[in-house]
């Protein structure tokens, strides 16, 4: 696998002690239920590997990944704690899910049977959750199929019903009319499951979005995600939730030149300067994820200024304008994303001005861009 080199010029740095404080703040919002950290997608961008090791650390000690590959790069880096499939699974998939001791998100009656095929019948019974479609639209038993479910043999031997879940469609609208209905829908399963005799250890519901604002989703366990790496997508009347962004992107002026008013800037000449203009380049740009939409559009800061990006953004380079910051050179450094001087940039304006949500933006960041991550202090109001 290909490895970006220590001296790079365009980097991100990790803020493990941000990432600290994020999840002292999570177990404070939710102080009785223990948490599943969800590191999926190279853990929203910021290395699953190493996020995963420093929340260990934390004393976390349950993980949620999309696929069988990610869960399998975990084991491979020495996880050796649980680890849920979140995402869809495909019976093929299923002997490797075994041998590396993942725990499956079932969603259909036939996985179950499908799973428990692959299942050594000697071994103890091997965990399972089972995700009830309770108005995402997306994957899950239907409430009406789970008596029959719950009725399978299999969760006899050789499996074992250790979770329950759902996912919240909507909790992140200023309008929870769909939100509650989803919680009465599932506490309608929790009943029909009491009514089968079942103790089921793990329920879980709340997302980032449902631990901040739905306190009556949270059951035995909680999956923040987005809210561990700093950011949510609550509305601004909601309760601004005391999150701290971990990942500083940074990249370094590789060269500068002065073009005359009327010259233009980049593919299909998309800026003319309506003045003489001083151009900083960047090396950075698609291919890093630093997407194209950001042409004529984004900023970044250089000197502690806020400048504009002017012109299409490249695959390898960004062009921006710092002829208002008179002490900019080469080899100065310019913020994507994070803190210079008193001004800030942060996945959600990148969000805004690409008009997406900071997942994707911080998702994006590409395998170009080295990870570097500051050191890990727990903070001293840590509830565990």
């Amino acid at each position: 696998m290909y490895q970006p080199s220590e001296s790079s010029p365009t980097s991100a740095s990790v803020d493990l002690t941000a990432l600290a404080q994020n999840v002292a703040h999570v177990r404070r919002l939710a102080p009785h239920a223990e948490m599943l950290a969800v590191v999926k997608a190279n853990a929203y961008g910021h290395g699953a590997v190493e996020i995963t090791r420093a929340l260990q650390q934390l004393a976390v000690h349950r993980f949620g990944v999309a696929t069988v590959d990610e869960g399998v790069a975990l084991r491979q880096a020495g996880i050796r704690d649980a680890i849920v499939v979140l995402g869809a699974t495909m019976p093929a998939q299923f002997s490797d899910l075994a041998a590396h001791r993942l725990t499956p998100v079932l969603y259909r009656t036939d996985l179950v049977q499908a799973f428990a095929a692959v299942v050594e019948p000697s071994a103890a019974p091997y965990p399972v959750h089972i995700k009830i479609e309770t108005g995402m639209g997306r994957l899950g038993v239907l409430p009406h199929e789970l008596p029959d479910l719950l009725s399978k043999p299999e969760f006899r031997a050789p499996l074992r019903l250790e979770g329950l879940m759902t996912h919240l469609a909507d909790a992140d609208n200023q309008h929870v009319e769909h939100t509650e209905n989803q919680l009465a829908r599932f506490q309608q399963v929790l009943h029909l499951v009491q009514e089968h005799g079942l103790a089921i250890p793990l329920i879980h519901v709340a997302n980032s979005a449902g631990i901040i604002k739905f306190p009556t989703s949270q059951h035995s366990l909680v999956r923040p995600g987005i809210m561990l790496y700093g950011y949510h997508t609550l509305p601004n009347d909601s309760t601004n939730p005391k999150l701290q962004p971990i990942l500083t992107w940074k990249t370094t002026i590789a060269h500068m030149h002065t073009i005359a008013a009327g010259g233009g800037v980049s593919y299909n000449r998309t800026f003319i300067a309506s003045r003489q203009t001083r151009v900083a380049v960047l090396p950075v740009g698609y291919a890093d994820g630093y997407n194209r939409l950001l042409s004529n559009r984004g900023q970044v800061l250089i000197g502690g200024q806020r400048v504009p990006v002017i012109g299409r953004v490249c695959m390898d380079m960004t062009m921006v304008d710092v002829t208002d910051v008179r002490s900019a050179n080469i080899g100065d450094e310019a913020i994507l994303i994070g803190q210079q001087g008193g001004e800030r940039i942060t996945a959600a304006d990148l969000a805004a001005w690409q008009q997406t949500i900071p997942y994707e933006i911080l998702c994006a960041i590409g395998s170009r861009v080295p990870r570097r991550y500051l050191p890990l202090v727990p903070p001293a109001d840590d509830v565990r």
